[in-house]
C-alpha cells in the first residue's frame, strides 16, 4: 500500500546559501571509481603500397564494426597484478585516554590534523529538546574568537600563519582540523589557536546574534533550492523521530532560540577527551607526533563518552511524497534505510560485496545500468546515480536524478525496472570483473597525499576500525564473488518499500500526469 502526501512551499527558485554545509560525512571513506593506474601503450603501424602515399587510397569504413585496434591490445595481457604499499600507521593514546593513528610522511614540510568528537547535530536533542541547529552554531563559533583573541584577532593571526583552522558538525561527528607548515615558528603557534578554539571559545552574544540573522537568511533561500527540499523531506520521512531526521544546521523555527548557554552546554558535555579521536599525517617524527598530541588533548576536560545512538526503523511500505515547486524539471530523490559503518570482518566483506553491485547498478558513471538506461537509452535525465552512506546509525541509501516534468513518472518507473531485473536476474562476471579492477587500481590515490592519508586516519579512528582496514582492502574486493553481490544486492535493497520524493511543478502520482 502507498502514502500519498504533498507538501506545499513557497514558489520561488534560486540557490540556497547556509554558514555550514548541512550534511557531510567527510571523513567517512568511500572509494568510487577513477580511472585505472594502467598506462596503456599502442604501437600504430600503416601498411602502404610500394611507391603508394596510402593517404590518397579511398576506404571504406564499417562504423557498426569493433574498432580493430582495440581486438590488438596485448599490453595488458602481461600486466602483473596490482602491488599497494598502504601507509604505515602508528597507533598510541595521549594522557588523556584520547587514541591516535599517526603516519609520517616527509615530501613535503606539512602536517595535518583532524580531531573528531561523537558529536555531531544529532546530539543537538540532548542539549534542548527542539535545540536544531546548536552543534553547527558552536562549530561555526569556534572559529570566530577566543577569551584571549576576539574575532578580529583570532581570523588575523589565522591569516599570518597561513594555515587553514576550522570546525565543522555534520550528522554524527564534530571535527577540527589543522593544516600547517611543520616548522616551529608555524605549527607550534597553529596549535596555540587550535586549542584555544577547543578549550577557551568566547561565544560572542553579539556574534551569535549576526550568525543567526545570517543563517535564517540563508534557510529562507534553501526554500528556493528543489535539492535541498527533496533532502530536507526524505530524511525527515525516513527517520521520523530520530536524531538524524532533522537538518544540521537546524530550522527557520530553532534558529532563533538557540542560546549562549546551549553552545557552552554542548561543548562542555561532548568536546572532551572521552568522546575524542585524533589522527596526524606529516613531516613529524613519532616523538614529535606524541608531544604536540599531548600539546592539543592536555587542557580537554575528561569528560564521558557520549551515549550509543538509537537505530532507526525501517520503513514497512513505499512512500511517495510531492512537493509542489514551479520548475520545468522535477528533482526525484528515492530509496529507504541504508547500512551503518561496518566494524567486524564480516560485516566489512559484505559491504564490500554491496559496494561492486551498487557501482554495476547506480555508479556515476556510463557502464552503470542506471546511467547506461535512463540517460543514454531514453533521454530523461543528464545524469542519475545512487550511494549507501553507512554512519554510526544506519545512514540512507539514496538515488537521486532530475528530468523534465512530464517525463518524471516514466523516469521513476524506467529507474524502478532497472533495480527490479537486477536484483531478479544479478549483475554480469564481466560487470563485476571491470568493476573491482577500477575499485583496486583507484585505491591508492586515496592516500595519494597528506590530506587524503589523514582523512582515512580521521574515519577509521572515528569508527574505531582496526589499522589492518586499508590493507585488507584489496583483499575484500579480491574475495568478491558474483553470487554473494547479487545475494548482497537483493538482501539489503527493497524497491517495493522505496521512499520516493519529488519536487516539481507536476505531481507524478496524479492520474492525469502519470498518462
Amino acid at each position: 500500500m502507498t502514502q500519498n502526501i504533498i507538501l506545499n512551499t513557497n514558489k520561488k527558485t534560486a540557490l540556497m546559501s547556509l554558514i555550514k554545509p548541512t550534511f557531510k560525512q567527510l571523513p567517512c571513506f568511500s572509494m568510487g571509481l577513477f580511472l585505472g593506474l594502467t598506462t596503456l601503450t599502442i604501437t600504430a603501424q600503416a601498411e602502404t603500397a610500394a611507391g603508394e602515399d596510402n593517404r590518397t587510397q579511398p576506404s571504406t569504413v564499417d562504423i557498426s564494426a569493433p574498432i580493430a585496434a582495440l581486438s590488438k591490445l596485448t599490453s595488458l595481457d602481461d600486466a602483473k597484478p596490482l602491488k599497494v604499499t598502504v601507509p604505515k600507521i602508528q597507533q598510541f593514546k595521549t594522557k588523556a585516554g584520547v587514541p591516535v593513528l599517526f603516519v609520517p610522511t616527509t615530501a613535503l614540510p606539512i602536517v595535518d590534523i583532524d580531531l573528531r568528537f561523537n558529536a555531531g547535530s544529532a546530539r543537538d536533542g540532548s542539549i534542548k529538546s527542539t535545540g536544531f541547529g546548536i552543534a553547527n552554531m558552536t562549530a561555526t563559533m569556534l572559529e570566530q574568537g577566543s577569551k584571549r583573541l576576539d574575532e578580529n584577532e583570532f581570523t588575523r593571526a589565522v591569516e599570518t600563519l597561513g594555515i587553514n583552522l576550522g570546525s565543522s558538525a555534520y550528522k554524527d561527528m564534530f571535527t577540527v582540523s589543522l593544516r600547517s607548515l611543520s616548522d616551529d615558528k608555524h605549527l607550534l603557534p597553529a596549535i596555540d589557536l587550535m586549542t584555544q578554539m577547543l578549550t577557551e571559545p568566547s561565544f560572542d552574544e553579539q556574534i551569535l546574534a549576526r550568525n543567526k540573522a545570517r543563517l535564517l537568511v540563508g534557510l529562507q533561500q534553501q526554500k528556493q533550492d528543489p535539492n535541498s527540499l527533496a533532502s530536507i523531506a526524505f530524511n525527515k520521512a525516513l527517520y521520523g523521530s530520530h536524531p538524524y531526521a532533522h537538518p544540521s544546521v537546524g530550522t527557520l523555527d530553532t534558529v532563533p532560540n538557540i542560546e549562549k548557554k546551549h553552545l557552552i552546554d554542548f561543548k562542555n558535555r561532548y568536546l572532551v577527551a572521552a568522546n575524542a579521536s585524533l589522527a596526524m599525517t606529516g613531516n613529524l617524527t613519532l616523538a614529535q607526533a606524541k608531544k604536540l598530541a599531548e600539546d592539543i588533548t592536555v587542557n580537554l576536560p575528561v569528560g564521558q563518552a557520549a551515549p550509543t545512538l538509537p537505530e532507526p526503523k525501517p520503513l514497512t511500505k513505499a512512500q511517495h511524497i510531492h512537493i509542489p515547486f514551479p520548475s520545468t524539471q522535477t528533482t526525484v530523490l528515492m530509496g529507504q534505510l541504508g547500512e551503518k559503518r561496518a566494524t567486524d570482518t564480516q560485516a566489512q566483506q559484505k559491504q564490500t560485496n554491496f559496494a561492486v553491485g551498487n557501482e554495476v547498478l547506480a555508479g556515476g558513471d556510463f557502464n552503470a545500468r542506471l546511467m547506461t538506461e535512463i540517460r543514454q537509452n531514453l533521454g530523461y535525465t543528464y545524469g542519475i546515480s545512487g550511494s549507501m552512506n553507512p554512519m554510526l546509525a544506519r545512514g540512507p541509501y539514496q538515488i537521486g536524478f532530475s528530468t523534465r516534468n512530464d517525463k518524471a513518472r516514466a523516469a521513476i518507473d524506467a529507474s524502478l525496472a532497472v533495480i527490479d531485473d537486477t536484483l531478479k536476474n544479478g549483475i554480469t562476471s564481466d560487470e563485476m570483473k571491470l568493476t573491482t579492477d577500477n575499485l583496486k587500481n583507484s585505491f591508492p590515490m586515496g592516500f595519494a597525499s597528506n590530506a587524503g592519508i589523514n582523512g582515512l586516519l580521521g574515519m577509521m579512528n572515528f569508527y574505531q576500525l582496526p589499522t589492518t582496514y586499508l590493507s585488507n582492502y584489496v583483499n575484500r574486493i579480491e574475495q568478491v564473488t558474483l553470487s554473494e553481490v547479487n545475494k548482497t544486492l537483493r538482501d539489503t535493497l527493497k524497491p517495493e518499500d522505496f521512499l520516493i520524493v519529488t519536487v516539481g511543478e507536476v505531481n507524478p502520482w496524479d492520474k492525469k500526469s502519470s498518462k
